[in-house]
This record gives C-alpha cells, sequence and structure tokens, in this order.
C-alpha cells in the first residue's frame, strides 16, 4: 500500500484574519456593542444565572463553593469568571480573602 499525496493549498492563498473579513457591502465587521445589563442578558435558570446570583449577593461565593452548586471543576469555574463574567458580559470581578473559607469573589456594585 502507498500512502496517499497530500494536498496542498496553491501558493497564493491566504488565512482570513479578523481584520481581511468583509461583508457583502465591502466595509468591515464591527465588534459587538457593550451590553447595557449584562445580568438581565443571562437566561434565568442556567448554571451560568446561578453562578452570577452567588457572585452577586453580599457574602459573594468561593471557587470551591460555585464548583459544588454547578457540578463544575474549579478550573471551569475559574474559566467561567475570566471569560464569561469579565471579558463577554463586561462585569468587574472582585475578590478578597476571608477567614475561614478562603478567597471570595463578587461581581462589584456599579454605582
Amino acid at each position: 500500500m502507498s500512502k496517499s499525496p497530500k494536498i496542498r493549498k496553491p501558493a497564493g492563498t491566504a488565512r482570513r484574519t479578523a481584520t481581511s473579513r468583509q461583508s457583502k457591502s465591502g466595509s468591515q465587521r464591527r465588534s459587538q456593542p457593550a451590553r447595557q445589563n449584562a445580568r438581565d442578558s443571562v437566561r434565568n435558570g442556567t448554571k451560568q444565572a446561578l453562578l452570577i446570583e452567588l457572585l452577586s449577593g453580599t457574602k459573594g461565593a468561593s471557587v470551591p463553593e460555585m464548583a459544588d452548586k454547578a457540578g463544575w471543576q474549579h478550573h471551569s469555574v475559574r474559566g467561567f469568571l475570566s471569560g464569561t463574567v469579565k471579558k463577554k458580559l463586561g462585569l468587574a470581578v472582585t475578590s478578597a480573602q476571608v477567614e475561614g473559607r478562603g478567597r471570595v469573589c463578587r461581581i462589584a456594585r456599579r454605582d
């Protein structure tokens, strides 16, 4: 049995990057506008809504507490905090060391 030859792209083809994408009208895509109220954009009854509710409370929540509630692993909770809560939803997350609970995270209030 012989190996089949590898299929190669022509030399002139380049990958499309975010800056090279254009809509049919020729204008470049614009990033999504920031959401007015990020907490309202989360569907009720989801794990994401549950964790945001925990973080919004006055007591906040530690990573192990959030992992237990959501049934996730600790690294998944930390990824949720940085990727979804901070970046996608644009909420400010603060954390402080609390005796007996460890590091507790809270969603900072906007005034």
